[in-house]
């Protein structure tokens, strides 16, 4: 574990003199009972950042620091998150934990560790690894392959018209185009990453089945009315759309009241991926959701907060997965209709373990 430096301002009574000076030395785990951490989500409308942010509370108070907790205003708002670590740098926290919005706040978290803070990324792992301290994620591409070869097991050998309902449209997050081209890789469309732009697999040909279209790539910002605009936006190109790919259980929602409306619903595969308690598991149970792939984020949450102790005591955080670059959380495949030579676990099993 390095040591960083940091600056305390004390007051030093000397034969009855009292003076007020500042000294700057190494932080060395010495001043570890006084904690403080800065929680910044990517919002706080998300089932999944609300339980997050309550595991995160709950492991605070179990370990004695302080939590504070800010968000963006919405998926995507990297200012408001720039602002929140410029705050937890002036207020001298110990470290921050973060829902990173994509490489937006790099340049700032990057600031706060020269300042003597501990940043530890949750769920969405930036472009340069070595910005931040540790991450503990999802690997997002396994998570959209899982999703992607339970579609194209489920189609047995039908044309697949798909319609792709990304995150953005107006820039790069790494959760997003993981899990975009893990589910079109799963489905035998692509062979592995085509950089960090979706949209670029071919619109046409086969997949691991039979043949396949893909008749759109819309935006949806992770919510449920984003995902009723991005499918009521693919249906005006294509209605015969039998299979529906969401980024996150939000958006999935969005998506199907669209469909519901439109009177396009029937025979449609959706899948998706978080595994929430609700709306996700929910919509697995009521076949709303053919497949979703189950993250633990609470898992996250508490290994973030943790990992700020153990580096105000000088002990050693965990290591990264060599191969990703972060250290893995898990990911499971939840599905009421399994398919052969792939593990999953039911609705109800995922609902025991959901949020993690």
């Amino acid at each position: 574990m390095r040591r960083r430096r940091r600056c305390r301002r004390f007051t030093a009574v000397v034969a009855a003199l009292a003076a007020l000076s500042l000294s700057c030395g190494i932080f060395d785990g010495s001043d570890s009972e006084n904690l403080s951490v800065a929680l910044i989500l990517k919002n706080t409308t998300n089932p999944y950042f609300v339980s997050m942010a309550e595991s995160a509370r709950a492991e605070a108070d179990r370990l004695d620091i302080s939590l504070t907790v800010s968000a963006g205003q919405r998926d995507g708002d990297a200012a408001s998150q720039i602002t929140a670590i410029e705050s937890a740098i002036g207020q001298g926290d110990t470290g921050i934990v973060i829902t990173p919005v994509g490489d937006d706040v790099a340049r700032s978290l990057e600031r706060a560790r020269s300042e003597g803070l501990f940043v530890v990324v949750l769920d969405t792992p930036l472009g340069r690894p070595d910005a931040v301290d540790v991450t503990f994620a999802t690997d997002n591409f396994l998570a959209g392959q899982l999703i992607g070869r339970w579609t194209a097991e489920t189609l047995d050998g039908e044309h697949a018209v798909i319609a792709m309902l990304d995150l953005f449209d107006d820039r790069v997050t790494s959760v997003d185009y993981l899990r975009d081209q893990g589910f079109l890789q799963g489905m035998g469309i692509i062979d592995g990453l085509l950089g960090t732009a979706n949209g670029n697999e071919p619109r046409s040909g086969a997949y691991s089945g039979g043949t396949y279209e893909v008749v759109c790539h819309e935006p949806t910002h992770g919510s449920a009315e984003g995902g009723h605009a991005a499918m009521a936006a693919c249906l005006s190109e294509n209605r015969r759309i039998n299979v529906v790919y969401t980024a996150n259980e939000p958006a999935a929602q969005g998506a199907s009241d669209a469909l519901i409306a439109a009177g396009a619903a029937e025979g449609v595969l959706m899948v998706s991926v978080d595994g929430g308690c609700d709306p996700g598991l929910r919509l697995v149970d009521e076949g709303v959701i053919g497949a979703t792939a189950l993250q633990y984020p609470d898992r996250m949450a508490v290994m973030g907060i943790r990992a700020i102790k153990e580096f105000a005591q000088n002990s050693p955080v965990p290591a990264p997965d060599s191969a990703l670059g972060f250290v893995n959380v898990g990911v499971a495949l939840v599905t009421d209709a399994p398919v052969d030579r792939l593990e999953s676990l039911t609705a109800s099993e995922g609902t025991a373990v959901c949020w993690g």
